[in-house]
């Protein structure tokens, strides 16, 4: 059969963006179902995942510094032959839209020099409106009219749970042409548990499933509740979170003293980055 030919196989990149504060079982289960989906297909070849910590810049309340989300998820994946951690985006000083996150590492994949990647890309341009060089700009991946080398290029897929998928309906938390760019050209893989609601929400969504070929729902039928804002309570109260992170990442927050109720006040009152700018540019 054609589709058990490796070669005919398209390679994928799965990209999880997000806070990781800290890093759990659970965001790297999201990896392991992911990519077991995709090799059941008989159609897809997993052969990178890329965990991508959001910057400080995100002023999400109780965000601790990259520095330690990206050393704890370092932490977590050393022992991992395909999973990685990627401080590209931690380290920029702006946040960035993961829409640019997702541009950058398909760029890196066609020119593994990083420099190519991150200073010689074209800036996005829109007919009628002149935009400033930005370093952090990369091209949008064409579909149509490509050559062969990009053809043959691994598709970077944004994975996540189903809470993103439905944050899109968030006022000003995104913008739609960037939605659109992201189920259009690269794909979503969406860890939903049985029985949610995400098919329901792709329905609705004119967009959603106009593009819905290229939404991979997974379904996690061994269901795991642990989140980064249950880790942190557990910490805040004195209680253990074995089990729930990897060993090491435990041992880290135990010895740097990380979560605390002051570090969860962090950035209290400050509007979250995308709100800010995507209010403001509306009100321009």
């Amino acid at each position: 059969m054609a589709s058990e030919d490796p070669e005919k196989k398209t390679e994928v990149v799965l990209l999880a963006c997000g806070s990781f504060n800290p890093i759990t079982n659970m965001h790297l289960r999201l990896f392991e179902l992911a990519r077991d989906y995709f090799h059941e297909t008989g159609k897809y070849k997993v052969i990178k995942g890329i965990i991508s910590p959001v910057g400080d810049a995100y002023k999400k309340k109780g965000l601790i510094s990259a520095h330690h989300r990206v050393t704890m998820a370092k932490l977590a994946t050393k022992n991992s032959d395909w999973v990685e951690v990627d401080d590209w985006e931690s380290s920029q000083s702006e946040w960035l839209e993961t829409l640019k996150v997702l541009r950058y590492h398909h760029q890196k994949l066609l020119s593994p020099d990083p420099t190519n990647s991150t200073q010689n890309a074209l800036p996005l341009t829109k007919p009628g409106r002149k935009r400033k060089q930005d370093p952090h700009k990369h091209d949008p991946v064409k579909k149509k009219n490509q050559s062969p080398d990009i053809k043959s290029a691994p598709q970077v897929k944004l994975l996540c749970g189903s809470d993103m998928l439905e944050s899109f309906r968030i006022p000003n938390l995104w913008k739609l042409e960037d939605i659109t760019e992201i189920v259009e050209n690269h794909g979503l893989v969406c860890i939903s548990r049985a029985g949610n609601n995400v098919q329901k929400f792709i329905y609705e969504s004119d967009l959603l499933w106009r593009h819905k070929n290229n939404i991979h729902l997974v379904e996690e039928w061994i269901t795991n509740d642990i989140s980064s804002t249950k880790i942190r309570r557990a910490l805040r109260r004195g209680q253990s979170i074995r089990y729930l992170v990897p060993d090491v990442v435990q041992a880290y927050i135990e010895k740097n003293d990380l979560y605390s109720p002051e570090s969860e006040d962090r950035n209290a009152g400050v509007v979250l980055a995308p709100l800010q700018k995507y209010a403001s540019d509306s009100k321009n």
